[in-house]
């Protein structure tokens, strides 16, 4: 997250290499510090503000799971499967909430 931190905040740094920063030309680039601090907490804090969909994401049913259960209501007539994945769906988004 540093590096992508330093990439936002210094537009002339084109690479790193250990803890030094490079122009296109290879040039060192003299970078700030609390400016970088800050990107990293605003990068962080974009990251933490999508955890719930990162866990909703592992937490669905699959998309087979979908396409079993409504096939089988809408060509078989039978709603359990997609009463029960309609369930499971639902109870992702309340387990994890925005």
């Amino acid at each position: 997250m540093n590096h992508q931190a330093i990439y936002n905040t210094h537009p002339a740094v084109k690479s790193i290499r250990g803890t030094d920063c490079f122009d296109a030309d290879g040039n060192p680039v003299a970078i700030t510090q609390s400016l970088v601090d800050a990107e990293v907490a605003r990068l962080q804090a974009e990251y933490d503000s999508k955890a719930y969909a990162r866990a909703r994401a592992t937490a669905y049913p699959s998309v087979s799971d979908f396409m079993e259960a409504y096939t089988e209501k809408e060509i078989g007539g039978s709603s359990t499967k997609w009463d029960a994945y309609v369930t499971a769906y639902n109870k992702v988004r309340t387990d994890n909430p925005k």
